[in-house]
């Protein structure tokens, strides 16, 4: 018997349990057998994600479940809870008839909670809420739910969407209850919730209607090139026959035979004869077809209409890496790989936008955030590109009165009580406006503040310094705003080396009274990069290079050892957030430096003398 079908996402806030719960459905439902090996967090397949811990990318997964009247067939998609990959959530949710939303019970709703729920019910959605972690100690179901019910009502849901079914879960002990008093042995509360409150895919035509379906998701396969993935509209979808891809704007992309159809079965896609209407599928054998585009029959005039995506707020300029050092490391160096390589991710990423310059050696990339672009940027590093790396700047807007408006976001600090003051007060030199402060429990205070994207631009690590590592900064696109004016940037100036070669012990051992290093003895360095923080605002050229003079006169202290202190290594979104205007990341496979823009310190004096 051909089971019926449910297609339900999960959407949460980063870290409050949606990976973790679709690994126990997997289990719990068969899909995965008792005896197979199953890593933990198996959806979350990219390397970046396991070691970060974060869902990246939109995953689909199918899982039947049977202990009902009749087998049900659940499509899930696993969704990223970070709002810099809000661009997969909003294609993502077009897919499904209903979602489940996942609240840390002792947190409650947060940015992101708040930003996917809002796509959701933008799309009519009816969320099944599932309070997680209900067995932490500092769990507080009651008040994440009645927080929950105030997000909805805020929101603007409908009297239906208000109505929403409540589960008690700990996802990681695989039980999930109607009640706190429920036995907590299964995932049963919440299968048969979902299949009694999602509905079943909407067929308006009949089996004859023609094919249609609208492209969310794109990957390449290095055996069955381009794969699409959707949901069937209407019609029939089998391996051999000829399709039409349609734009948003109703032209023709191309035209091509379907080599396979392929369905989620568990964790894998097989390939299948056919695929039937309300079903989520990848389809093989286009070229040139993209997201948001329409495969259909050839028969097919009127593309199916595609969800508008969020602009970016946030642009790098990427360049070939022309530094001394260039090429050692890496095997992709020329402008043409890396063009290749960002109109790829262009093409499958909606929201990412990449522009060519002036310079034909350099492209502008825009993105949601500093995390979504240095993920674009780490995988390129790991795929052997070697990279010339810009200051984050903010995508700024008009109006239709001339008047700049640059994004604003909302920010949710939980922080000790002590610490509150130091952070209010740094952030409102950065001209964030405070919205909401309340206790959060705990000695905690709980901050909301509305900050614009280009103030916050490296300022999570002093964040951690000023709360001592115990603050909690989540942040998410709010609109829009009229422009600020000037913020303050960075107060430290920079060490500069002023010669080619390797650093040396007793040199940097001298330079340390000027400020903090970010290199070790050995490492190659080159004329203009920077080799770390000065303790001053100006920027100054030393010399890493000078080895101790030995003479034939015995000194007291002469054979002193040289002992250094370790020095700061910027990870690749600390070096990109902490450069200046006048300053570029380089970023090789095995190597982040920092550098200067092309002046020479002997220009940079003459230019200085010049401006004075």
């Amino acid at each position: 018997m051909t089971p019926a079908l449910r297609n339900i996402a999960i959407i949460a806030h980063v870290d409050h349990g949606k990976t973790t719960l679709v690994d126990e459905m997997l289990r719990q439902s068969g899909a995965v057998r008792d005896n197979a090996e199953m890593a933990e967090r198996a959806m979350d397949s990219n390397d970046i994600e396991r070691e970060r811990g974060i869902t990246i990318l939109a995953k689909c997964t199918s899982v039947v479940w049977e202990k009902g009247e009749t087998p049900v067939r659940l499509n899930i998609v696993d969704t990223p809870g970070h709002a810099d990959f809000g661009g997969e959530v909003e294609r993502i949710l077009s897919m499904v008839d209903g979602c489940l939303l996942l609240i840390d019970a002792a947190e409650g709703p947060m940015p992101q909670t708040k930003f996917v729920l809002s796509k959701a019910l933008a799309l009519g959605l009816k969320p099944i809420v599932v309070l997680n972690k209900v067995d932490r100690p500092s769990a507080d179901p009651d008040a994440a739910l009645d927080a929950a019910f105030d997000l909805f009502a805020a929101l603007g849901a409908s009297d239906e969407q208000l109505d929403f079914p409540v589960l008690y879960a700990a996802g990681r002990d695989g039980w999930a209850d109607t009640s706190l008093e429920g036995p907590r042995k299964d995932l049963d509360a919440l299968f048969e919730t979902v299949v009694a409150h999602v509905p079943a895919p909407e067929v308006a035509e009949g089996p004859s209607a023609p094919f249609r379906m609208l492209a969310t998701t794109l990957e390449a396969d290095p055996y069955l090139g381009r794969i699409l993935t959707g949901r069937i509209i209407s019609g029939t979808a089998k391996p051999g026959v000829t399709m039409k891809a349609l734009s948003r704007d109703g032209k023709s992309v191309e035209q091509a035979r379907v080599t396979k159809v392929l369905a989620f079965r568990g964790l894998k896609r097989q390939p299948v004869d056919e695929a039937f209407p309300g079903d989520i599928i990848a389809i093989a054998g286009f070229s040139k077809a993209s997201v948001s585009d329409t495969i259909c029959d050839a028969s097919v005039e009127t593309p199916l209409p595609a969800q508008p995506i969020d602009p970016p707020t946030l642009s790098v300029t990427l360049a070939a890496n022309d530094s001394p050092l260039a090429g050692r490391e890496g095997d992709k160096v020329q402008s043409r790989v890396i063009r290749e390589r960002l109109m790829r991710q262009a093409e499958g990423d909606v929201a990412i936008t990449v522009t060519e310059t002036e310079n034909k050696d350099a492209f502008d990339v825009a993105g949601r955030g500093e995390l979504q672009l240095g993920v674009l940027i780490e995988n390129m590093r790991r795929e052997g590109f070697e990279l010339a790396v810009s200051r984050p700047r903010v995508v700024t807007r008009t109006d239709e009165n001339g008047q700049v408006l640059e994004p604003v976001e909302e920010i949710v600090i939980d922080v000790d009580d002590d610490y509150s003051g130091v952070v209010i007060e740094k952030l409102s030199q950065k001209k964030a406006e405070l919205v909401e402060m309340k206790p959060a429990g705990a000695g905690k205070t709980r901050l909301v503040m509305h900050a614009p994207s280009r103030a916050l631009i490296g300022y999570h690590g002093e964040f951690l310094t000023d709360t001592r590592g115990t603050g909690v900064m989540n942040r998410s696109y709010l609109e829009h705003q009229p422009h600020k004016g000037a913020i303050e940037g960075r107060r430290n100036g920079v060490l500069i080396s002023n010669g080619d070669g390797t650093a040396v012990p007793y040199a940097l051992w001298n330079l340390e009274e000027r400020g903090v290093m970010f290199i070790s003895p050995g490492e190659a360095v080159y004329e203009g990069m920077i080799i770390g923080e000065n303790a001053k605002p100006d920027d100054l050229d030393v010399n890493p290079l000078k080895a101790k003079q030995l003479t034939n006169i015995r000194a007291a202290g002469k054979d002193d050892a040289v002992k250094l202190t370790p020095p700061r290594r910027l990870t690749l979104e600390q070096a990109i957030s902490y450069i200046g205007d006048d300053e570029l990341v380089e970023v090789t496979p095995k190597s982040i430096r920092l550098r200067k823009i092309a002046l020479k310190p002997h220009l940079r004096k003459k230019r200085a003398k010049e401006t004075a």
